[in-house]
């Protein structure tokens, strides 16, 4: 029996020119195509006149859809998986997908195409030599206020996806948190009405307050340059005495003498120089 196999399969997010020679001859010889909206994805397929039948996989059926799926490639069928632009399995339930084949020996490629966070960042102006993707922040309070606490120290690249209804609310809780850190904001990614604003937080704040959020958003968010967080930290320790200092890292069930080496780090100063101190505390 021939082997099933799945493949993800890139499609554009915008401009259907983006589409690849190799997803398109993918798409018309595979046995299915699972599509997260067959309504979306029709319409692609009737623009390359691809006839390939088509079964949904989308956030609620992606457990239960999964098995059926690797039934059929375990008879030897060929799926290929597309979300509604751009990459399966980034902010997508495809992930779900991918993992149920890799632990069932299914293979598994991926046809590079579009990909949202990629475009934005390589638009943004920002580093692009260390980056990180948060893609929507979660809709739970708790588990959304520790990713922005998180952000408070994080020094890479940050990009995040945002549905025009919610950009207000996000802009203002990054600025709260974060202040005016940069940001490139980025909507209709390849479409015609393409833009790519950089600034800052606190100004992007006032112009959505003058401007109505239109289409998709991709924010991308400077990290926290290394100095400030250094100095930070410094700042911190420096108001501790040594012995409060030691504590910190005793507690931890570090022994005394390594937790030495580590405050004096800490504190930019020699070994010898926390010792000293400490045994005049005593």
């Amino acid at each position: 029996m021939e082997e099933g196999m799945l493949f993800l399969c890139a499609t554009p997010i915008g401009n259907l020119d983006d589409m690849t020679f190799r997803v398109l001859e993918t798409l018309k010889e595979a046995d299915v195509i699972a599509a997260e909206d067959t309504r979306n994805t029709i319409k692609l397929l009737n623009r390359f006149e691809i006839n390939t039948p088509m079964t949904s996989y989308h956030e609620y059926n992606k457990v239960e859809k999964a098995y059926t799926l690797i039934e059929q490639m375990k008879k030897g069928a060929k799926v290929a998986l597309v979300t509604d632009a751009g990459t399966p399995a980034i902010s997508d339930p495809g992930e779900v997908l991918v993992s149920m084949c890799l632990k069932e020996g299914i293979k598994v490629t991926s046809l590079p195409g579009a990909c949202a966070c990629i475009t934005a960042l390589t638009l943004s102006g920002l580093s692009t030599r260390r980056f990180c993707f948060e893609g929507f922040l979660p809709s739970d309070k708790k588990e959304r206020q520790y990713v922005l606490e998180a952000l408070k120290t994080e020094e890479r690249t940050t990009i995040l996806y945002e549905a025009p209804h919610h950009l207000k609310k996000t802009l203002a809780e990054l600025s709260e948190a974060l202040g005016s850190r940069k940001i490139t904001i980025c909507r209709e990614l390849t479409k015609k009405f393409e833009t790519v604003m950089p600034t800052d937080l606190c100004a992007a704040v006032d112009y959505y307050e003058a401007n109505e959020p239109k289409g998709e958003y991709v924010l991308v968010l400077e990290g926290r340059p290394r100095e400030e967080l250094e100095a930070e930290t410094h700042a911190k320790w420096e108001e501790m005495s040594i012995e409060e200092h030691m504590a910190v890292y005793e507690s931890k069930g570090i022994d005394r003498k390594e937790a030495m080496k580590m405050v004096a780090k800490d504190r930019g100063v020699s070994k010898r120089e926390i010792y000293s101190a400490l045994c005049a505390e005593q």
